[in-house]
């Protein structure tokens, strides 16, 4: 079950047996990866806030409180009850929590906008990682989903029918890049390469020939056969990017062997000259989730999880594009968004978000980009003014034409919270006089367009003739009969949330 001990396991409970079906999450979701940060106070009083808000409002629409979460306006009130906790970062109306006709006419508009997720997760049909699978079996134990009683669990809720109905049934997005994570044990990658590209090909093959996923190979500097395996996935797989983890083993840093750097000239260089010649120019790396309590048990890790190799690669291979994941935001991954926000408030910078903001300044190159991920998901439900604040200096280094979309789901459920959480946030205004960040403006507008779908559609060369293609192929029919069906998003998240809560 990753790199958690025994006594961590002990203090995890499984998120689908411990939160409540909100609409968003009220405390830290993690994977079996790293320990997932305890529900805070302000987090518990959202929960408490949200919970009564939800009561009064869907007794007074005649729905249960379950069905009124589902909807628009539960959604709306979820932000509502996050202004009322954490000052005003989400730009929501009491109206649409209280008339779901108004709820829904807004979710309607937006539901066509272009969104392009190029960093979602699921896991093999064969895995062995079975935290997810003991997790599912205490629910059904405990009777709390009757659907899990009696039933042999095989986390089915993290494989592909599943990721498949919550990201294109229950959530906005109209692409996805199917992602993964190597391993120092081979049958506990995430989804092999191969896998990938069968994943991406039955997707589009079921939306009937349009392009609704894009799949990652990954590339393990250090391991044996890693430039011929890259050699066989060009030639093989056609992948539509390279994704890299610097750290080498994520999910069992304790068996890390094969950490490396992206300005490593002899080892990394001669990956990025093959995908320069194969017409691979996205590369992509996972960084930062790196907190120092992660950092005290692997400090021998830690230089390969900051930005600082940034720069250098960038500068020394114009032709590629770096695509950070997370942000490079350390303190997700058993950190608390907390600690990021008094370091912020004492000395105005974030680690490393706001070093790789600064890095097309100090290097002088253009080719470095920021996918959000976790840096995004776990901050919004923690501490907002620390994702507007992280946004607003990822727009104002790197430009909002290099900063994309990428939610990290399924691990925390349906995407669509996500989604609904960027198309509110704005800056506050206090921040934006002091920092200089400009706003990040209306849901639809130009800077929330760049990030959710422009800019990966110009990255990945997804053009106007392909996006329109999407509106009437066979996973839009689907979707579109989901809805009038009446299909709605279950609000569970998936994975381990804190057994204990932390100190007011």
């Amino acid at each position: 079950m990753g790199w958690l001990s025994d006594e961590e396991r002990d203090a995890l409970v499984p998120a689908e047996r411990a939160l409540p079906r909100l609409p968003i999450p009220v405390q830290a979701v993690s994977s079996d990866e790293f320990v997932p940060a305890p529900q805070t106070a302000r987090q518990r009083r959202l929960e408490r806030h949200l919970g009564a808000l939800g009561t009064a409002l869907a007794k007074r629409q005649g729905v249960s409180r379950r069905r009124f979460f589902r909807g628009a306006s539960g959604m709306a009130a979820a932000f509502l009850a996050m202004n009322d906790v954490f000052g005003p970062v989400f730009d929501v109306s009491a109206a649409e929590a209280a008339e779901p006709d108004r709820a829904d006419a807004r979710a309607k508009a937006l539901s066509g906008q272009f969104i392009m997720d190029m960093h979602t997760h699921f896991l093999r049909d064969d895995t062995r990682l079975e935290g997810f699978v003991r997790a599912r079996e205490a629910v059904g134990r405990a009777g709390w989903n009757p659907l899990l009683v009696d039933r042999p669990q095989s986390i089915e809720d993290l494989k592909f029918a599943n990721y498949m109905k919550e990201v294109f049934l229950d959530s906005d997005t109209k692409v996805a890049c199917i992602s993964g994570a190597p391993s120092e044990v081979e049958s506990d990658w995430f989804l092999t390469n191969g896998m990938k590209a069968a994943a991406r090909a039955r997707i589009n093959g079921a939306a009937g020939g349009t392009t609704r996923a894009f799949s990652h190979a990954i590339f393990t500097p250090g391991y044996p056969g890693w430039l011929e395996s890259i050699d066989r996935a060009i030639a093989e797989l056609k992948p539509d990017s390279f994704k890299g983890y610097t750290i080498g083993d994520n999910t069992h840093k304790n068996l890390s062997k094969h950490p490396w750097r992206l300005d490593d000239e002899k080892l990394a260089y001669p990956a990025y000259e093959k995908f320069a010649k194969a017409g691979l120019v996205n590369v992509c790396i996972h960084k930062g989730l790196f907190p120092p309590s992660v950092a005290q048990r692997f400090p021998h890790l830690l230089p390969y999880t900051d930005v600082s190799d940034v720069g250098r690669a960038a500068k020394d291979w114009p032709q590629l594009n770096f695509v950070i994941y997370h942000g490079g935001y350390r303190y997700a991954g058993g950190g608390r968004a907390e600690d990021a926000w008094t370091q912020f408030e004492r000395t105005g910078r974030i680690d490393w978000v706001t070093d790789l903001a600064e890095i097309p300044a100090r290097h002088g190159v253009a080719n470095v980009y920021a996918d959000v991920g976790q840096l995004f998901a776990q901050t919004t439900i923690a501490e907002p003014r620390l994702s507007a604040v992280m946004m607003g200096q990822l727009v104002k280094g790197l430009g909002a034409d290099h900063v994309c979309w990428g939610t990290d789901a399924i691990w925390t459920g349906a995407p669509q919270w996500q989604i609904e959480a960027l198309r509110r946030l704005e800056i506050p205004e206090d921040l934006r006089a002091k920092h200089g960040f400009a706003p990040l403006g209306p849901a639809d507008g130009p800077v929330k367009a760049a990030i959710f779908g422009d800019n990966n559609a110009r990255l990945y060369r997804f053009d106007a003739r392909r996006r329109a293609a999407l509106a009437d192929d066979a996973i839009a029919l689907a979707k579109a009969a989901y809805e009038r069906d009446g299909g709605m998003r279950t609000n569970l998240a998936y994975g381990f949330v804190s057994g204990r809560a932390a100190r007011a």
